[in-house]
């Protein structure tokens, strides 16, 4: 039987999974389950196993893209930090406003840091930074450290980790292992985001090799990073912070592999989001600047790509003037609560026999019980006791949960935290709802779909048909205007003084009599999820362009999963040692992470370079499980008689024997 491999993507509202045979690369396995946010393994558990693998020994690899550290981060659900910035100006923090971007409000001045040209400041003050980690021990969770200009000279951090490591026993993160860039802040900020990621994810990866040797597999475990590319699970567990953005990265490969073109815009329409990502030449497209995540610009190299929060389950709501709106929000459609449990389309069909004129449309909102809170906590808080209390004997309206607590608005009741530990869920009016209505999906309750619609349509005074058609037409809007954005690098703003805006308009309906606009995107589109070809087919043709559905598309994440290569890269840099007047270039410093050589001619600091380079990489990539990888060496000049040497090595991942 010839090898197969398992990939496995985690998204917002599914988990997908794929089986592929590694030697045709063609795909013999899929299927796709609701993510359970709670505890990922869950729901990787039970794709595995609804994907019935007969003999467990022909797996040889599994691959995971996950969400884990994006949500982690964007939901504040990182560990607790401490970071020591060594050499840094508190004054200049403050006086633009930096610390809103260190990605934690536990951070402290230390004397220490280097200069521009690897030279000692002034010396590190051991004695203040061991004596704050031992009183803040009991805490914090972990402790991040960031010196000044540490990627020409790490010595500072290296003595600072020496140190920590005897005095106490947290985990300690150093900024220069994470990047060679010199970007002080972005750097101090990737450390952090690390230090608060690292328990989280090896807790993931400890969770997925029980549910893997559960089933019988032993096999490699390889993680997407945020770049498309994989890494083994030890590495990632020291390294979370790079999985930013490794499923939009994996859908972007998984919708290359599967459709073999080259070049294309590839859109991911999930359940809560739409992510956009460019493929040039057979690979992601990556921003060198560092991925950005819930306003936190990073070190990290991860793909360029635009995520819209507009998905399938996205919340179809109206205001008090009965306008519509299309999200951001995410919640369950009311066709598969229905489906779940029979009570609520009893509710639905009682309120359709009410008069509407003394209803609003948050009776369409159905609060309900997930899961009973397994720790305690949970019910010491009396908002969260009765929130809980209520919901447990079934589904309530919104309307009907705020009279039963004595309330008047959602927000007195606090539940975010429920919400987002999936204790308790809510559920609303979808476009997975209108799908099922006209029988284009229709996998849950349509009736109780078709009762909720009508309601929906109702409180507007409108017919169906039109609601449907206004619902299809604001998502080819929202789409195509993230598409014009991302490719131009230029936000497109509604108002009608804007000539921008009236192109836009006129582009899409045809508005003028006498002027014709069109938008001609130069690329097809590959649609990726379950409903791209329902959403993506409109914004095609306003685009002009090809909407290419390659078999298996609603999977594609998890096909991107296993079909990505493994990369490790590294930066050296080159840059000049002074005379002491500083007049005079007297010699060429190579700095690695470990330290830094001295040579008297820039050529041999530049051969030096290049050596290192190619070993060091090329001993990672073994490591990491590549398969006979490649190495390229690039050149680059930085300024100020200063180089970097950049280091790849990539290969196909090597497959259990």
């Amino acid at each position: 039987m010839s090898e197969r491999v398992l990939g496995i993507d985690t998204g917002g509202t599914y988990t997908d999974g794929v089986l592929l045979d590694y030697g045709s690369r063609r795909v013999l396995a899929t299927h796709k389950s609701l993510t359970t946010k709670r505890d990922l393994s869950l729901g990787i558990g039970r794709v595995i196993d609804r994907i019935a693998i007969d003999d467990p020994a022909v797996v040889k690899m599994v691959s995971i893209s996950t969400t884990l550290a994006t949500n982690a981060i964007a939901e504040g659900k990182g560990k607790r930090v401490a970071l020591f910035l060594l050499g840094y100006d508190p004054e200049l923090i403050a006086t633009f406003k930096l610390e809103r971007r260190l990605a934690t409000p536990h951070f402290f001045f230390f004397a220490g840091g280097h200069d521009i040209y690897g030279n000692e400041k002034e010396p590190v003050d051991l004695e203040a930074i061991v004596a704050r980690a031992v009183a803040l021990e009991d805490e914090v969770d972990a402790i991040a450290v960031s010196g000044y200009f540490s990627p020409l000279n790490p010595a500072h951090e290296s003595c600072v980790f020496e140190a920590l490591s005897q005095a106490c026993d947290l985990p300690i993160v150093l900024g220069h292992q994470l990047s060679t860039k010199l970007g002080s802040i972005e750097r101090a900020t990737t450390a952090a985001l690390n230090a608060s990621l690292l328990s989280a994810l090896k807790e993931f990866v400890a969770a997925v090799r029980r549910a893997m040797a559960r089933r019988g597999i032993d096999a490699p475990l390889m993680v997407v990073r945020g770049d498309g590319t994989l890494m083994s699970d030890t590495f990632a567990g020291q390294t979370p912070v790079e999985t930013i953005h490794s499923g939009p990265a994996a859908s972007a490969i998984g919708g290359r592999f599967l459709s073999r073109v080259d070049d294309a815009l590839v859109i991911d329409v999930g359940g809560t989001t739409t992510d956009i990502a460019l493929v040039s030449g057979g690979q992601v497209t990556v921003t060198e600047e560092g991925a950005t995540v819930d306003g936190y610009k990073t070190a990290v190299r991860a793909a360029r790509l635009l995520s819209l929060a507009l998905g399938g389950d996205s919340h179809l709501t109206l205001n008090p003037r009965m306008e519509m709106a299309i999200g951001p929000e995410r919640v369950t459609p009311l066709a598969y609560l229905a489906y779940e449990i029979p009570q609520v389309r009893q509710h639905l069909q009682a309120l359709a026999r009410r008069d509407l004129e003394r209803l609003t449309p948050e009776w369409l909102e159905v609060w309900f019980l997930l899961r009973e809170p397994t720790d305690a906590g949970w019910l010491r808080n009396g908002r969260n006791r009765a929130l809980i209390e209520a919901l447990r004997p079934g589904p309530l309206p919104l309307p009907e949960l705020l009279r039963r607590l004595d309330l008047f608005h959602p927000s007195q009741l606090g539940a975010g935290d429920l919400v987002r530990q999936e204790i308790v869920g809510k559920a609303g009016m979808t476009p997975t709802d209108l799908l099922h209505v006209d029988g284009r999906f229709a996998r849950w309750d349509s009736e109780a779909a078709e009762i909720a619609f009508d309601i929906f349509c109702r409180f507007q005074g409108r017919e169906r048909a039109g609601v449907q058609r206004d619902v299809w037409r604001r998502m080819t809007e929202k789409i195509v205007g993230a598409i014009l954005t991302f490719l131009s690098g230029r936000r497109l703003e509604a108002s009608d003084d804007e000539i921008g805006w009236w192109l836009f308009e006129d582009g899409l309906y045809d508005v003028n009599a006498h002027l014709d606009t069109r938008f001609r995107l130069r690329l097809p589109i590959i649609g990726i999820g379950a409903p791209a070809g329902i959403v993506l087919e409109d914004v095609a043709a306003a685009l002009h362009t090809d909407l290419i559905l390659p078999e298996y598309h609603e999977v594609a994440n998890a096909a991107g999963a296993v079909a990505a290569s493994i990369m490790v890269d590294e930066e050296i840099v080159i840059y000049p040692r002074l005379s002491e007047k500083g007049l005079k270039v007297i010699g060429y410093y190579v700095q690695v992470s470990e330290g830094r050589e001295l040579y008297g001619e820039l050529e041999a600091a530049m051969a030096r370079a290049r050596q290192l380079g190619r070993e060091r990489v090329l001993k990672g990539a073994l490591e990491a499980g590549a398969d006979s990888p490649r190495v390229l060496v690039e050149e680059i000049v930085t300024g100020m008689d200063s180089y970097r040497i950049r280091a790849k090595a990539l290969g196909n991942p090597r497959l259990m024997k």
